[in-house]
């Protein structure tokens, strides 16, 4: 058999809350979905990138470009159906990582599918229930702050992810753990310091951090060894891992103690298990990050995060943290304190809802 026709809808999702980070606010998310239809079965994937060239190179305009140009007819000229096919042929073209990664996505979901099987056991994955974190945006002040972190552990979340900036950094923690003094918090810059705030960085290590995510600029592995070598906490890297090669270099240099895996920044789930199962051996430990997902792709993310060196708590938080009203049926939501359920029905194991898509949809092109 093979793939029959693809689509691909861009849509715009406005958030609960706006979310800040060292790279600005935002009040919504843009992205991608693309469906994948073969003998009957259809597949859904996510293409992460986002409107703004900021996390990442790619956009949501670079990536339908890629897609629609290069990904979408190399699927139609080869007769990919595969997962693992796609990703070999796909190879070919330079980065773009978040643009195949959507694409791989739908072929492993519509694999999962055709063989009725959830896709963590395609993936060997061993957890039937994973941990959950919350994410927590740079807010107008710090009472704010902390009565957001206080609603989230109302809701049931355990570990707490605050998001930091030059001046938005110690007394940020401060705050947080002075009212929360128990629980497990960790800070993320997304690269917004440099070597010359080295003091500032080490006098985290005050606030009892499970780590700290991506400090520097994503190329400076160098300096990351460096804060690493002179830092009690554990630096953990997203944004610098792109490859099991970029994985290697880093642990290889003492970058970091922990790293951050997240599907579309890396390609796909296959260079994603090449990674986890690199730190593994090394006895590196791993987790599943976020990109503010909907409903689909943080579906695949809880698939992903069932592998067994996903060692700490993922930021894989409920579908009602970002969003009034998910575009999956039933939404995702904590099953218990801290934790959420994969879902256990075939492929990525949750309903699209085809109207509510629809309803967010700027675009959709269709390709035979």
């Amino acid at each position: 058999m093979a793939i029959e026709r693809i689509e691909i809808d861009l849509l715009r999702l406005p958030y609960v809350h706006f979310f800040e980070t060292s790279f600005g606010r935002s009040h919504d998310r843009t992205f991608s979905l693309i469906k994948v239809f073969e003998g009957g079965a259809c597949g859904w994937g996510e293409c992460v990138a986002e409107e703004a060239p900021l996390y990442s190179g790619e956009t949501t305009e670079t990536a339908w470009h890629v897609m629609r140009e290069f990904l979408v007819p190399l699927v139609f000229r080869k007769g990919l159906v595969e997962p693992e096919d796609f990703a070999r042929e796909a190879a070919v073209f330079r980065g773009n990582r978040m643009a195949k990664a959507g694409i791989e996505l739908a072929l492993w979901d519509l694999k999962a599918k055709k063989a009725g099987r959830p896709l963590r056991e395609l993936y060997g994955g061993r957890r039937a229930e994973i941990e959950a974190g919350v994410s927590c945006g740079i807010e107008d002040s710090l009472s704010d702050l902390v009565a957001r972190v206080g609603d989230y552990l109302d809701q049931g979340y355990r570990r707490i992810k605050i998001k930091i900036k030059p001046g938005w950094d110690a007394a940020a923690c401060a705050a947080v753990r002075e009212r929360f003094p128990d629980i497990m918090l960790q800070a993320d810059a997304n690269g917004a310091y440099a070597l010359k705030d080295l003091e500032v960085l080490k006098s985290l290590d005050a606030y009892d951090l499970l780590m700290i995510e991506q400090p520097f600029a994503p190329y400076d592995l160098w300096d990351h060894a460096r804060l690493q070598r002179e830092m009690a906490t554990p630096v953990c890297l997203d944004e610098s891992v792109l490859s099991l090669d970029t994985a290697r270099a880093a642990v290889e240099m003492g970058s970091c103690r922990v790293v951050n895996i997240k599907v579309g920044r890396v390609g796909g789930v296959v260079e994603a298990r090449r990674i986890h199962d690199y730190c593994e051996a090394q006895g590196v430990p791993v987790w599943c990050g976020g990109m503010l997902e909907c409903g689909i792709g943080r579906a695949h993310n809880l698939h992903v995060a069932s592998l067994e060196n996903f060692r700490y708590p993922n930021d894989l938080s409920a579908s009602r943290r970002y969003y009034k009203e998910d575009v999956v049926d039933p939404a995702i939501e904590l099953s218990g304190p801290g934790t959420i359920r994969v879902p256990d029905g075939p492929g990525i194991g949750v309903n699209p809802v085809e109207s509510r898509i629809a309803l967010a949809s700027l675009r959709r092109e269709i390709f035979k």
